[in-house]
This record gives C-alpha cells, structure tokens and sequence, in this order.
C-alpha cells in the first residue's frame, strides 16, 4: 500500500467537486472538456480533443514501468440530468448542490452524476500525481454515453496504442465486468385504412404492472402490457366480434411497458365485457405472485359511429403480438445465469397512418442479435409490414484468456481478503465499443458503489469510492 493514499483520495474528492459545478449533461459537453484540456495543460501532459469533445490525456510510465504494456483508463464524460418535479434547477448553467449523509454522498434536489463523474476523478487523481507507479497511461473520457454511447462511436482509436483497458463504469465495488450486451433497435409499420364501423366503444386499460429496464429485468418474468393486451385481442378474436380503434403502450424501446390501452367497437358490448371480465381475471390470478399490483379497468362508451382499423391490419397485429418472441431466448453456456439473447418489445403505437411496433434487440454475441433479427425478418414477411433496423451497438464478447481480469481478481483478493464476483451483464457499456474497434483489447469494467442512478436520488458511497481507488492503484502497480 501506498503512504499517499490518504492524500490521493482526498484529491479524488476535491476532483469531484469541481467536475459538479461544471455542467455536464448529455449533449453540453463543452464546458467539461475544456476543464479536462486545461488539467492536461496544467500537468504538462499531451493531450488530444476531438470535435465530439472526447478527450484523452497521456501519461509516461513511471520508474521501472517503460517496458510494461501501456494502459488505457476510461469513463465517460456527460452525466443524465434528473431532478425533482418541483425543483427550478438549470443543469445548463447551475453547480450541483452536493450533501453528505453519513457515507453516502449526493446531490441536492438532482442526480450526483458520480454515474460517471468519480470514474474521470479518479483517473486525473493519477495523472496529477508523480507517486503513483503505473505503465503507460492512456486516459480516455468520452461524450454522451448516456444517449447512446455517441462519442466512444466517433472516437478515433488509432489515437490509441494499448492493448488493454480497464473501464471504470461499473456499481458494484464487489464485482468485476467482464462482458456486455449488444443493441439494435427493429421497428416494425403495418399500414392500415380506416373504415367505419357503427357500435359501442369500449376502453380497456391496464395498469400496475412492474415493467423495469429490458436488459436488467428481463429474465424476472415481468409480464409485458403490449403483449398482454395482445394475448387479450387475439382471445376476443376468438370468441366475439370487435373493431379495432386504438392500441398501445410504452413510450421508451429499452423498458418493459407497464401500462397498455386498447379501444375497441362492437355490436356486442355486454358480451365482449363479460369475456374481457372473465379473461383478465383469470389472468391477474395467474401472475398475482410474481405482479401483485397488476389491475385493468373497462370502460363502455357510447354507440356511434366510429372510424376503425381495417381488419386486414387488426389481425396482422395480433398475429404480431402473439407470434412474435418477446423477453429471453437464449441463455449463455459460457457463463451461468447470463441471459445471453433477449428482445423487448418497449413501444406499442398507433398513429393516423400505421401501427408501430419498436422492438430492442440485445445480445452477448454478435451471432446472437443476428439470429434474432433474422428470425424477427422472416416473421415480417409473413405479414403485410414494413421493417427498419437501427442503433447498433456491439456487444463485448467474454474473453477466457484475459490476463487483466486474472490480475484483478489476484489484486482484489490480497486487498479484501475474499475472491471478488466476475460477471457479465445484459446491457450495455463502452468496453463493447472499443473491443469491436480495438482488434485483441483486454479489457474489464470495475467501480465503487452507487445507488438509484440516473434519478435524484442517486447516492456515492464514499467508503466504497475510497476503496475502489485503492484497488485501482494497486491494479496499476501489478502491470508491470
């Protein structure tokens, strides 16, 4: 251990402070990277900036590291701006108003942006400091992680020259990550014409279902309300006659719907209400256990005229809804409990012209999101749709041969005393950028706790943080 590390952390801090009262929000990244050039100045490091204000800042080795491989240390620059519904926070323009609570330590009102600001405290810690030993350091921050990894995309990694990174966006003090997910985005359009039909409008809404994120809660059997509502349609097809009039349900491609609507017209309302009564029923039993909150409500308007969907597109949607995968497909045979390919169907729409259905592909393996796209493409043509992919990310593959991650889990032991969790993980991190970029990249993910990101209670644990720190330059010093 080191006698300065007392005095690095607290440097790490004071860091921190600073980067807070920079705005630094996706997409406002100016102001960060300018903070970022000048420290390279002030240290009399080089530095190069891009024109999507990623920055990296290179570091000599020190004494007895020249000939070790050079490093990179990476996070991400821009933080998701979050507050409270009555708060009259600027995030363009205003300092984050920092507490502390015992260990924890947040912000006022908003989120901390510890998500990923303490990664770049950290890592300009060490290059400020001449009793850090480490080999070559390349430290790279890149811009808009949070909306899609947009600056790692853009980045030119021809700047760089190792061969091994250790990306410090992790949660989880505990726990190494040592793979992630890929993405795409499939949306589907069934055109439809509106027709008229005379009957009775009935509403049916469901709410109360847990929903969750699609990468992190998809193997929890949270019951999707889009292909709820569809199972329901495709029942009443079955056994009553409707009109379609309106579905949908979900309003974000990466989150599992927990509310669905669907307006129907029918010359039968008392029968169709009585089957939607004694269906939803049976099935707020079946799933009590697991969504206990789960509740719809039916609602009978008044008989009119109304403008329906044609029944060409209604029963294409319902074949949609009931045919097409949704949630896991395939677990990993290489690493246990891993989903390794899912879908989620997060967006259910109809507009004037169409029903919209956008579909968020995820994978571990690149062979696993093409399998599931190509499938999700075979079933389009059997209806009468249109289809476009789009937001491709990579994953990053599991590698059984990565000497960074035997070196972490060596250092981690000595340090805590306990063997530390090694994972993968089903949604995304930039280590999957640079692996697919970087041909042979050895590269792993570890951070301290932190707690509700991405929302205004988003809390650092400091001990954690102080820990984590100290793990890292015990890392640097093992690579020689």
């Amino acid at each position: 251990m080191f006698n300065t590390k007392d005095k690095l952390i607290n440097r790490v801090f004071e860091i921190f402070g600073e980067i807070c009262s920079i705005p630094h929000g996706s997409g406002d990244m100016e102001k960060i990277a300018d903070y970022c050039v000048a420290f390279a100045k002030k240290n009399s490091l080089e530095y190069f900036r891009d024109t999507a204000n990623n920055v990296i800042i290179y570091k000599n080795a020190t004494k007895d590291y020249e000939n070790s491989e050079p490093i990179i240390l990476q996070g991400h620059l821009d933080m998701v701006c979050q507050k409270v519904s009555d708060s009259d926070f600027d995030f363009l323009t205003d300092s984050l108003n920092t507490f502390i609570d015992g260990d924890l330590l947040g912000a006022k009102d908003t989120t901390l942006g510890a998500d990923n600001g303490i990664a770049v405290a950290f890592v300009l810690a060490i290059l400020e400091s001449d009793s850090v030993p480490h080999p070559y350091i390349e430290a790279v921050f890149t811009t808009d992680e949070e909306i899609g990894m947009l600056g790692a995309a853009q980045l030119d990694l021809k700047l760089l020259k190792s061969k091994k990174m250790i990306n410090l966006d992790s949660e989880e003090d505990d726990t190494l990550t040592v793979s992630c997910a890929g993405g795409m985005d499939f949306k589907i359009e069934i055109p439809f014409e509106k027709v008229l039909s005379e009957g009775t409008e009935i509403n049916i809404f469901f709410s109360g279902l847990k929903g969750g994120h699609s990468g992190v809660e998809i193997d929890k059997n949270r019951v999707n309300a889009d292909i709820l509502a569809g199972k329901l349609l495709n029942h009443l097809k079955n056994t009553t006659d409707f009109e379609l009039i309106n579905i949908g349900g979900g309003d974000k491609g990466n989150a599992i719907p927990n509310r669905s609507e669907i307006s129907l017209c029918t010359k039968k309302a008392s029968e169709l209400i009585n089957i939607c009564n004694s269906f939803l029923l049976d099935i707020k039993n079946d799933i009590k256990d697991n969504e206990p909150d789960f509740a719809f409500d039916i609602k009978k308007g008044e008989k009119a005229t109304h403008s329906v969907i044609c029944e060409t597109a209604k029963n294409d949607i319902i074949f949609l809804l009931n045919n097409f995968p949704n949630g896991v497909t395939q677990m990993s045979k290489e690493i246990e409990g891993l989903v390794e390919t899912s879908l989620n169907l997060g967006i259910l729409l109809t507009d004037k012209e169409c029903i919209s259905v956008l579909f968020t592909l995820r994978s571990n393996k690149k062979t696993g999101m093409t399998a599931l796209a190509d499938k999700l493409t075979a079933l389009c043509s059997r209806i009468g749709c249109t289809y476009e992919t789009g937001g491709y990310y990579p994953p990053w593959e599991f590698n059984n041969n990565s000497v960074l991650q035997k070196v972490y889990c060596k250092v981690f032991e000595e340090y805590y005393g306990k063997k530390p969790k090694v994972e993968a993980i089903h949604a995304g991190l930039e280590c999957a950028v640079f692996a697919d970029k970087i041909a042979g990249l050895d590269c792993v993910s570890m951070g301290p706790n932190l707690y509700d990101v991405h929302t205004p209670n988003e809390r650092l644990s400091i001990s954690s943080a102080t820990n984590t720190f100290n793990l890292l330059l015990e890392i640097l010093k093992a690579c020689k």
